[in-house]
């Protein structure tokens, strides 16, 4: 994905097990390669994980702030 993936939308290389299906591979973008889960943001769970990005999204909208 070129010009990066919309927030909400699972990567094409997502597996229907949602594991990564160029993991390891030369083409997966550093993004990927470099990402290190942090509970903060990942939480325990798939659900969790999509739950907090989800409210990160939400709060970073600038309708959503005040300043």
């Amino acid at each position: 994905m070129p010009q990066g993936k919309p927030a909400g939308l699972p990567c094409v290389h997502l597996t229907e097990s949602y594991t990564c299906a160029i993991f390891g591979d030369s083409r997966r973008p550093t993004v990927c390669a470099t990402f290190r889960p942090e509970i903060a943001f990942c939480g325990v769970s798939r659900d969790d994980a999509l739950q907090r990005i989800q409210q990160l999204d939400l709060i970073s909208h600038p309708e959503y702030r005040d300043d």
